[in-house]
């Protein structure tokens, strides 16, 4: 009853969509999501505050690398 949550994987358009990580050089904030390869838009997932939420968003969309945009 008062167990884990369940991980629940996630699943983005790998043909026209790339995982990114967009990184402020003025404030250091970090937003992870995906860039559509096609239109170039930036589709926000979720707010990148240390290692353990990089860690949370490459194990939900099954990730292993990410590039960084300025």
């Amino acid at each position: 009853m008062f167990g884990k949550k369940k991980k629940v994987k996630k699943d983005y358009d790998r043909q026209n969509q790339k995982p990114v990580l967009h990184c402020s050089i003025c404030t250091g904030e970090t937003v992870a999501g995906f860039k559509d390869l096609r239109t170039g838009k930036f589709e926000e997932v979720m707010l990148i505050r240390g290692a353990g939420d990089l860690a949370e968003f490459k194990e939900m969309y099954g990730i292993e690398e990410i590039e960084k945009e300025y």
